[in-house]
C-alpha cells in the first residue's frame, strides 16, 4: 500500500515566491503541493498581477509539474462578480487551493494501490473538470441558432459575441424577466432536444455551491448520493423521459470537452 504524505500552502498570496528547492521524498512515499510558479511571467487574476498557480506531485523521488486548472477557469473573466457602483470581486487563489486538494486527495485514495504519476495526470485531468464550464459553449451555440430561428438575428449575434465573459445562466435569467412566457418556455422546451444539459446541471449546482466556487465537477458528480440527488432533482422537474434523457447525456459529457 502506498503511504501518503500531504504537502500544501495553506494560504497563497500572489506574491508569494515558488520554494527554490524541494526536499528529498522518500521512496514510496507521495507528496504534492500548490505553488505560484515565479518561473513563468504574471498574468491578470482578477486585477491581481500573479505567478500562475502550479502544482507538483512527487513519488518515488520522481516529480511531475502542470498548471492548476481551477486557476484557469476561476481565472475566465465571467467568474468576476461585477455589480454597477461596488468593487469586482472575483474567486481568491485561496478558492483554487482548496479545489485543488479536494481532488488531488480524492485521487490518492482512489489509487493508494495502484499509484503511479501517469495515472495521476490521467485521473486529475479527468476528474477535475467542471460540468457547467463544459456546457457552457454549446448552450450559448444552441442560444445563437435558437434567435435566429426565431427571428431576432441582432439578439442571437448579441448572445454568440457577447457571452464570453457571462456565466449563460444568469443571462438565462434576465431573459426570462424580459421575455415573453411562450417564448421563454419554447426556449427552455428546445434546450432539452438541441442544447448540451447545461440548464439542468447549472440549475443542480446552483442548489449546492454559490459563488465564487459555483462549480460542479466530474469528481462530484460521479459520486454515487451526488447522482441519487441528481436523479431526484430531474424528476420534480422533468418528465421521466426528459430525465433519463438528461442523465444519458451528462453521462456522455466527453463529447462536449
Amino acid at each position: 500500500m502506498v503511504a501518503v504524505s500531504e504537502q500544501r500552502d495553506r494560504e497563497v498570496k500572489p506574491e508569494q515566491k515558488a520554494p527554490k528547492k524541494m526536499s528529498e521524498k522518500k521512496t514510496n512515499k507521495i507528496s504534492y503541493k500548490t505553488y505560484p510558479n515565479d518561473r513563468l511571467k504574471e498574468v491578470d487574476f482578477h486585477g491581481v498581477a500573479t505567478h500562475p498557480l502550479y502544482i507538483q506531485v512527487t513519488y518515488d523521488r520522481k516529480s511531475i509539474f502542470f498548471k492548476s486548472y481551477y486557476f484557469e477557469l476561476f481565472g475566465k473573466a465571467r467568474y468576476l462578480l461585477k455589480i454597477p457602483g461596488i468593487t469586482p470581486k472575483g474567486p481568491s487563489l485561496g478558492d483554487c487551493v482548496e479545489r485543488e486538494e479536494q481532488v488531488i486527495r480524492f485521487i490518492l485514495e482512489k489509487h493508494r494501490e495502484d499509484f503511479t504519476l501517469d495515472l495521476f495526470r490521467s485521473a486529475y485531468l479527468y476528474y477535475s473538470r467542471d460540468l457547467c464550464d463544459i456546457f457552457q459553449d454549446g448552450f450559448i451555440d444552441y442560444l445563437y441558432t435558437f434567435f435566429w430561428d426565431d427571428g431576432y438575428p441582432a439578439l442571437g449575434d448579441a448572445v454568440l459575441y457577447g457571452s464570453k465573459d457571462v456565466v449563460a445562466y444568469e443571462l438565462i435569467r434576465s431573459l426570462k424577466r424580459a421575455f415573453k412566457p411562450e417564448l421563454f418556455i419554447k426556449l427552455k422546451e428546445n434546450s432539452l432536444y438541441y442544447a448540451p444539459p447545461y440548464l439542468p446541471i447549472y440549475e443542480f449546482m446552483a442548489e449546492r455551491h454559490r459563488w465564487p466556487q459555483a462549480i460542479l465537477t466530474v469528481m462530484e458528480m460521479e459520486d454515487p448520493q451526488t447522482l441519487k440527488s441528481f436523479g431526484s432533482f430531474l424528476i420534480k422537474r422533468y418528465t421521466e423521459d426528459q430525465a433519463v434523457d438528461i442523465l444519458n447525456q451528462v453521462a456522455k459529457w466527453h463529447k462536449y470537452s
